[in-house]
């Protein structure tokens, strides 16, 4: 049975090219993860705080190295694009630090949707990093991409990631009320929205 309208983003517009670097200003970068961002992602999913906002946790560099595997391979299957966030090694003498991650999950190209996913590191909090990596992955999903319509859903509870929201351009569009099961019980969820030709913030 055809459809009535054709996929907004063809099939292969992303598995055709291999995943882009994305400058983040001068000083940062948004790049693929590597299996040696284990570590990071270890001591990402063991920090109480996204934690508290996560259902999954990583107990081992293997399992965080498993969860890099896969975040690669959504890029293929076009269910998914994630980066890390880091230092390029000319600006911390060699090393790449990892700061956070921002991701696009939850993909639908034919109708040009997607979810906006992000977290920092403890030590990479407060700098105002996670609304510039989300602006930045915004800018590309919409003029590169040609996504229509990115999601970002929080619990209410999480004031901090209704800031990164409202700094990266997402309105505010309502509640979806016992949206989502944390480990604490079921919370509200805020859902924010830019959608293309909204005013950009990067």
């Amino acid at each position: 049975m055809p459809y009535l309208v054709p996929p907004l983003i063809p099939a292969g517009r992303l598995a055709d090219s291999a995943q882009p670097d994305l400058a983040l200003g001068d000083d940062l970068l948004l790049r693929p993860w590597r299996e040696t961002d284990a570590p990071a992602v270890l001591a990402a999913f063991t920090d109480p705080v996204i934690q508290h906002w996560h259902l999954r946790r990583a107990d081992s560099e293997d399992e965080a190295r498993d969860w890099i595997d896969a975040w690669r391979s959504a890029w293929y299957s076009e269910t998914g694009a994630h980066w890390a966030v880091v230092r390029p090694a000319s600006q911390d003498g060699g090393t790449g630090q990892v700061l956070g991650r921002v991701a696009l999950r939850s993909l639908t190209p034919a109708l040009g949707h997607a979810e906006c996913a992000y977290w920092m590191l403890p030590a990479a909090r407060g700098y105002g990093l996670a609304p510039r990596a989300v602006s930045v992955l915004t800018c590309w999903a919409f003029d590169e991409i040609g996504f229509e319509r990115l999601e970002l859903v929080h619990s209410v509870r999480n004031e901090a990631s209704c800031r990164v929201a409202a700094k990266a351009g997402f309105a505010l569009e309502g509640v979806r009320r016992r949206g989502h099961l944390h480990a604490d019980g079921w919370h509200d969820m805020h859902v924010h929205a830019r959608i293309r030709g909204d005013a950009t913030t990067a």
